[in-house]
């Protein structure tokens, strides 16, 4: 039993030289006949590098486009500031790559802090400005687009934090009619 274990062992490892020899050359084992071993080694696979994927600052959702990041404007003022162009091209991307989104409301939000008629005021400013953007520079047709700013009356965040006024300084996009199936596919 010994020797047809050791025979069966052997056995397996003159098939499996090949492997260890990298398929070429001459083997022998343990004093028997060398045996040659032909052909090609097998391709070196090189792996894939990894890409990291940056997470998408631009997002369609049932209801909304959502933006990862904030909209900048000048203080006090209606002027984006051009560190925003970037932010605001993948908008109009996605709003020209979706034109199954047929309205879009643009809002301008305001945090509590200064005068409420001021930040209203300032609020509607900014979201025109957005809009005005999106169709001169952006491209989108002006027809799918509506803006109006609603001041600090639509709060998401405690207007008692300072974090939670940031994050009521914002603006949203909304969307209002999408294009139903057969439109779609027009």
């Amino acid at each position: 039993m010994n020797i047809s274990y050791r025979s069966s062992a052997l056995f397996a490892l003159a098939l499996l030289a090949p492997l260890a020899a990298g398929c070429s050359g001459v083997v022998a084992f343990e004093g028997k006949t060398p045996i040659a071993v032909a052909g090609d080694p097998p391709p070196v696979v090189k792996p894939r590098p990894v890409v990291k994927r940056e997470a998408a600052r631009v997002v369609v959702t049932d209801k909304s486009i959502d933006i990862k990041e904030k909209i900048q404007f000048d203080l006090n003022s209606p002027k984006i500031k051009p560190e925003s162009d970037s932010l605001l091209t993948e908008i109009a991307k996605v709003m020209n790559d979706n034109a199954n989104l047929k309205k879009i409301h643009i809002e301008g939000h305001a945090s509590s802090d200064g005068n409420p008629q001021q930040n209203l005021q300032l609020s509607d400013a900014r979201a025109k400005a957005v809009k005005q953007w999106l169709v001169s520079v952006g491209k989108v047709d002006e027809a799918r687009l509506t803006a109006k700013g609603y001041g600090d009356k639509q709060p998401i965040a405690d207007n008692n934090t300072e974090e939670g006024r940031i994050a009521n300084r914002r603006v949203e996009f909304k969307i209002v009619e999408r294009a139903n199936v057969a439109e779609a596919s027009k």
